[in-house]
C-alpha cells in the first residue's frame, strides 16, 4: 500500500511517500478499508512536534480519521461486509495512521456511512463528534449554568455548540477568530453579542463584561496554551475546567489549583486504554443519530488536495497556523 510517513520528529519537510508497505493483516474481529477520504486534526501536527500525546503513535503514518470502503473482514466480523461503506476513528487502534491508502481496524470502532453523506464530510465526523459527545456527557452542569467555550468556530467547536444549545444550555459565551468563524457560530443561534474575537486586544476583560462581569461556571477549553489562563482566571471558585489539549500552562495549572477547580480531561483515546473499543462505535453511532435528527450538523469542511506529501505539508501548516477558519480539512485519497 502507499502511505505519507513522518521520518522524524520536527517540521513538515519530514514527510515522506512510500510506495511499499505490505496491506496490513487483520484480525478475526476487524475489517480492512480501503480509504476514500481522511481529515486532519490539530492532534496530527502535535504528535508531528513530538509533543506528550505523539507518546501514544503506534506507526509514524499519522491522521486519526476516516471514510473508506471495507475490503476485506476477520472470521468472527459480524456486522459488516465486503463492500460496506463505513467511517471510524482509528485514533491509535488501527493498523496505522490514516494518510495511507489502507487501514485495519477492529470492527467495534467502525460504523455505517449515512448515505447522504459524501466520503469527505464523512471523514471529517468521528473526532469532532466524538470530542463532542463527550464533552456533553461528562458535563455536570444545570441548564442555566455559565460556559465559557475558546476554540468555538473549529470543528470539535461547532459541533459541541449546537449540542449545548440542542441539551439547554444558553448561557455561553464563545470566541471566534474572523468573520467566517463568526458566521458559523450566528448560524448555529449564538447571539452575536456572545461571540468574542480572540483578538480582542482585552480579551479577558471583555469576556468577563459580556459575562455581566460575573465568573464562569465552567470553561471548555478548545485551544489551551495562552487560552488556558484565559478560562483559568475567567473560571468561578469550584468551577469545572474541561480539558480537551493536554496543553494547559505551568500559570494556567497554578491558578486551577488555586480555584479547587475541577479538571475534566477529555481524551478520545483513554477507552482504548483499558480495552473498551465498543465505546466508540457506540458513542459514534449516537453521533450519526444526532445528525440524522438535525441535533448536530456535520462540521464545514475544505478539501486541501488529493492524498500526497504537499496535501499533508499544507494541511499541517493550515491547522499549526490556526488558519482553517472553523473548516475540518480533508484528504482525498480515491475519487
Amino acid at each position: 500500500m502507499k502511505a505519507i510517513k513522518l521520518k522524524n520528529f520536527g517540521g513538515v519537510e519530514n514527510f515522506l511517500l512510500d510506495e511499499a508497505i505490505p496491506l496490513p493483516k487483520i484480525g478475526k474481529k476487524e475489517v480492512l478499508v480501503e480509504i476514500i477520504a481522511s481529515a486532519f486534526n490539530p492532534i496530527d501536527y502535535q504528535m508531528r512536534q513530538g509533543r506528550p500525546e505523539s507518546k501514544k503513535m503506534r506507526s509514524f503514518i499519522l491522521g486519526r480519521e476516516f471514510s473508506g470502503r471495507i475490503i476485506k473482514i476477520g472470521s468472527d466480523v459480524k456486522k459488516f461486509k465486503e463492500g460496506d461503506d463505513v467511517l471510524a476513528a482509528a485514533g491509535s487502534m488501527g493498523s496505522n495512521g490514516t494518510y495511507a491508502s489502507h487501514i485495519s481496524v477492529p470492527e467495534a470502532v467502525v460504523v455505517h456511512k449515512p448515505t447522504n453523506l459524501s466520503y469527505e464530510v464523512a471523514a471529517a465526523i468521528p473526532v469532532a463528534g466524538l470530542t463532542a459527545i463527550q464533552c456533553i456527557n461528562r458535563l455536570p452542569l444545570s441548564a442555566g449554568d455559565s460556559i465559557f467555550v475558546s476554540g468555538a468556530a473549529g470543528g470539535v467547536g461547532l459541533m459541541l455548540t449546537k449540542l449545548l444549545l440542542a441539551n439547554g444550555y444558553l448561557n455561553i459565551v464563545v470566541t471566534a477568530g474572523n468573520e467566517e468563524s463568526r458566521s458559523k457560530l450566528l448560524a448555529l443561534g449564538i447571539s452575536s453579542d456572545r461571540i468574542i474575537d480572540y483578538k480582542h486586544p482585552k480579551l479577558k476583560e471583555e469576556i468577563f463584561r459580556i459575562n455581566q462581569n460575573n465568573l464562569f461556571k465552567a470553561c471548555i477549553d478548545l485551544v489551551g496554551d495562552h487560552m488556558s489562563e484565559i478560562c483559568a482566571s475567567l473560571l468561578a471558585i469550584n468551577g469545572y475546567y474541561m480539558d480537551v489539549t493536554a496543553l494547559t500552562t505551568i500559570g494556567a495549572r497554578a491558578k486551577l489549583f488555586d480555584k479547587g477547580a475541577t479538571i475534566i480531561n477529555v481524551s478520545n483515546y483513554a477507552y482504548s486504554l483499558q480495552g473498551d473499543l465498543a465505546y466508540y462505535g457506540n458513542q459514534l453511532k449516537s453521533v450519526v443519530d444526532f445528525l440524522k435528527r438535525e441535533l448536530i450538523c456535520p462540521p464545514p469542511i475544505k478539501v486541501v488536495g488529493d492524498f500526497n506529501v504537499q496535501t499533508v505539508k499544507e494541511a499541517h501548516e493550515i491547522l499549526e497556523k490556526n488558519l482553517s477558519k472553523g473548516n475540518k480539512l480533508v484528504m482525498i485519497h480515491k475519487r
